[in-house]
């Protein structure tokens, strides 16, 4: 993968190891690393895989306060990293007008939300060998207006809920949705009672991204997608208001901002 001059970069080297780092250290950050090959990497405690050539990710949670420290080792040498995460502020968003069952579900439904949320759960715990994560993202919807943003914090119906971990494209209803990665798809369904029609794809190493409320999906479980393929259109399905594209990305059970690894100038 070629590293764009405009991403800020981190460049530490040793007699044993050379080591780049992409993107800011910022609460919700996507950071993708390239050291030697054949080094085993910790991402804190956790043991990570590194691809043949040397690439390795990992992700910042939206409010974690601590410091990353990164252990590198090869051929009985060992370099710990620790890079401090620097903090952001989110924004308040207030939603109105949703059904009073989407804002506080009904008892009724709660067995069908805890089997929903296990289906997501599993497929972002998904780690494969995959290396589809350390190509550029592309933007998934042409001519959207970003209309949700990673992090605010949403009050439904004046009710305080969890923050917002997507970005919301708005477009009308049938617009086209482009896969922002080569992928795997893990999970399609077409109405989930939060997200609606909703689609997951593995990237490798734990790195996965969710499309949601979406009208109509075009790709099933297990196939494999090209990036610039469309897989489905723009719906409000769900938890919805109005004709949006939420999605996400995640490293596991790690929520981060699809905003850190999108050209959003353009």
């Amino acid at each position: 993968m070629r590293f764009l001059i405009s991403l800020i970069f981190v460049l530490i080297t040793t007699s044993s190891f050379a080591v780049i780092f992409e993107n800011k250290f910022v609460q919700g950050s996507f950071i993708l690393g390239k050291t030697e090959p054949g080094s085993e990497v910790f991402i804190d405690k956790k043991k990570v895989k590194v691809t043949a050539d040397g690439y390795f990710v990992f992700g910042l949670g939206r409010d974690r306060k601590y410091d990353v420290v990164i252990t590198l080792l090869k051929d009985g040498n060992k370099q710990k990293i620790v890079k401090k995460v620097q903090k952001r502020k989110y924004n308040i968003q207030r939603i109105d007008g949703l059904e009073e069952k989407k804002v506080t579900p009904p008892e009724e439904v709660y067995e069908r939300i805890k089997k929903e949320n296990k289906w997501i759960g599993e497929a972002r715990a998904v780690d494969s060998d995959l290396t589809f994560f350390t190509k550029k993202f592309i933007i998934p919807v042409e001519n959207a207006i970003i209309s949700g943003v990673y992090g605010s914090q949403r009050i439904l119906n004046g009710k305080p809920k969890w923050p917002h971990y997507g970005l919301d494209f708005a477009a009308e209803a049938g617009t086209k949705i482009k896969a922002m990665l080569d992928g795997v798809v893990t999970l399609a369904e077409p109405d989930l009672f939060y997200t609606g029609g909703t689609l997951i794809f593995d990237h490798g190493h734990g790195v996965s991204t969710l499309y949601m409320h979406m009208k109509k999906i075009l790709v099933k479980n297990g196939q494999k997608v090209k990036q610039g393929d469309i897989i489905g259109t723009i719906g409000s399905t769900g938890r919805a208001t109005g004709a949006h594209l939420d999605v996400r990305l995640n490293w596991f059970q790690t929520r981060l901002d699809p905003a850190t690894v999108l050209d959003l100038k353009n």
